[in-house]
């Protein structure tokens, strides 16, 4: 079956989920939150500091924008899709999709295509929205293809760990702790920041912190980013499949 006619038969169900879902129904609409408190709020507390400490927070744009953008837009999507598969899982919707030509793969395929999508085209919107940097295309292209697997990966990784909602909950907070990791490395010494290359997370968010200060030579660390995270989301795939199976 097309990846063409697997997105008209199951994005309208989708969407009606998410409208029903008084969570992820506000959730797709928090990276844009995001961006417009940024938009609003840094600037004048960047001023205010400056003024009072002397102190040049913009040094630390890289870190916040790499954060909320790089790190928690793909986390928001990942989850809602997350709670998705969490959802047709306890409605067994799952196990029906088994009997019907609808082929499981081209379920998954759908799955972890939407989050990339939407993630990838939103870093666009995000970053002129912020307005805290000047729009270099570059950097955002690059930062979004080395962040769009992140996406998948957290949905995966939902559909894969938790039970329920009640533990997709628990996992979603244990995610937000975990990618707040990487930005210690923002702050370590020359050579110790690769020490948090075990987190999938770093790797994108490493990308836009080297595009930002210059750096043009970041095509293996933009491939180191997308293929650890693929090889992550293939194993939550792998344990998926025999979540569906048992």
């Amino acid at each position: 079956m097309k990846l063409s006619t697997v997105f008209r038969s199951l994005a309208p169900i989708d969407i009606r989920s998410i409208r029903r879902d008084s969570m992820t129904s506000w959730m797709i609409f928090l990276p844009i939150l995001m961006a417009l408190v940024i938009r609003w709020g840094v600037p004048p507390i960047t001023a205010r500091v400056m003024e009072q400490y002397n102190v040049d927070l913009t040094q630390y744009y890289p870190v916040l924008l790499a954060y909320f953008f790089i790190g928690m837009c793909p986390m928001v999507f990942g989850a809602v899709i997350g709670f998705l598969l969490l959802d047709e899982k306890d409605d067994r919707t799952l196990t029906a999709l088994q009997v019907t030509p609808l082929p499981l793969s081209g379920y998954v395929l759908y799955r972890v295509t939407v989050p990339i999508l939407l993630t990838f085209g939103l870093m666009f919107v995000l970053f002129p929205l912020a307005n805290l940097t000047p729009f270099d295309l570059r950097t955002i292209l690059l930062s979004a293809i080395a962040a769009a697997p992140t996406a998948p990966m957290m949905a995966l990784l939902f559909g894969a760990i938790a039970q329920n909602k009640v533990q997709g909950f628990a996992l979603l907070k244990l995610i937000g702790i975990i990618l707040m990791v990487p930005i210690v490395a923002y702050f370590a010494p020359a050579g110790w920041e690769l020490l948090f290359g075990i987190i999938p997370t770093y790797w994108p968010m490493k990308v836009y912190w080297l595009l930002y200060a210059g750096d043009t030579n970041v095509w293996l660390y933009v491939v180191v980013a997308v293929g650890y995270q693929l090889l992550v989301t293939s194993l939550f795939a792998r344990r998926f499949y025999k979540v569906l199976h048992q």
